[in-house]
């Protein structure tokens, strides 16, 4: 008996409730002197409707707190505005979201976003797990999603391309690639730095970062063929295998300084990894960058005003925000969108010199 009379009152409440929605629709065309169907369009945004009638029927709207749950609007046609976007985290690369780097990124993404009147839905998951990504996806909390990084799991996005989720990734293009990519050119950048450092007469040259990270990797390739170019013949002793989180980044450049290992100069594949080495590097003595020149990478806001202001790679954040939202759009249309590679440039600054 009581359950009948929960089920009673839960129905007569549900009535009750779209009673009065539409009881406020009336009242809102009524003051408006247009139809129901007209109210009904303007506030679901039909392009039906001229923007000053949507704007006069939005006002009444909110005058008497009329809502639309959006949620069961985006579940009853089909289209969601709500973007994922998903950074993962993982334990052996140690890349914290606060990193300057991801910030810069979110902000970049939410700008566009916000120009193509999507929200954003920010996520972590743990890069082991990224196939989690499809969960987003099918619950219809987005409608899309934007993956800041590989991680080494480049088959598993692979598979999700085949379950026609539709994403795209911030990173390098690899082999054998399914799905959209938009990165900046890793290797050219790696190169640029490493060659800028030969130029100026440097021969021992610390490269810090950690190999395992797909990028990172494609840095080190461009810094290895560099040396080539110059016929230089390269060091291995020369790699400090650094995450990039600062605290471990200065133990492990403390570690390195301790070997007594001769270089002359740094290429970091952050621009915080080489932020981190230039302090620690000073408070052992050496003066950058007569005794040490430093080239980071990415360019974030703070490195023009390091003391030295500091030589970098430049990866333009706002293009790179932009052609990842724009690709997305095209994956969500037309299934299909073609990689992108955003142009690195070489920033010098007062962090290196000559010989």
């Amino acid at each position: 008996m009581d359950v009948n009379r929960r089920f009673m009152q839960r129905t007569h409440m549900a009535k009750s409730d779209a009673e009065s929605k539409k009881i406020q629709m009336v009242d809102i065309a009524r003051m408006a002197g247009v139809s129901t169907s007209t109210v009904s369009r303007a506030l679901n945004g039909s392009p039906l409707i001229n923007e000053e009638t949507r704007q006069r029927i939005a006002d009444l709207a909110r005058s008497l707190s009329y809502s639309i749950n959006l949620s069961a609007k985006n579940l009853r046609s089909g289209e969601n505005r709500t973007i994922g976007v998903v950074i993962p985290y993982q334990d052996e690369i140690r890349q914290d979201v606060t990193d300057p780097f991801f910030m810069t990124m979110l902000g970049h993404l939410a700008d566009q976003l916000t120009k193509q009147n999507f929200d954003l839905l920010f996520s972590r998951i743990a890069a082991s797990h990224i196939e989690d990504l499809a969960q987003l996806y099918e619950s219809g909390r987005v409608g899309g999603l934007i993956v800041v990084g590989q991680w080494d799991q480049h088959e598993k996005l692979n598979d999700l391309a085949r379950r026609q989720i539709p994403f795209v990734v911030w990173g390098g293009q690899l082999s054998r690639q399914l799905y959209c990519t938009v990165g900046g050119d890793n290797f050219n950048g790696g190169y640029l730095a490493t060659q800028h450092l030969l130029s100026l007469g440097r021969r021992r040259i610390v490269f810090m970062g950690d190999k395992d990270a797909t990028e990172t990797q494609q840095r080190y390739a461009g810094y290895l063929q560099a040396h080539q170019a110059y016929k230089v013949a390269h060091d291995p002793a020369l790699y400090i295998p650094s995450p990039f989180t600062v605290a471990e980044a200065r133990v492990d450049i403390n570690e390195f300084l301790k070997k007594k290992i001769a270089f002359d100069s740094l290429f970091a594949a952050s621009d915080l990894l080489a932020i981190t080495a230039m302090g620690a590097m000073t408070q052992h003595g050496l003066r950058i960058p007569q005794d040490v020149s430093v080239v980071g990478y990415d360019d974030i806001g703070m490195a023009e005003h390091t003391y030295p202001p500091l030589t970098t790679i430049r990866q333009p954040m706002d293009l790179a925000g932009q052609a990842l939202v724009q690709n997305l759009m095209r994956v969500l249309s037309d299934k299909h969108a073609d990689s992108e590679v955003v142009k690195t440039d070489l920033i010098i600054r007062n962090s290196t010199c000559p010989v």
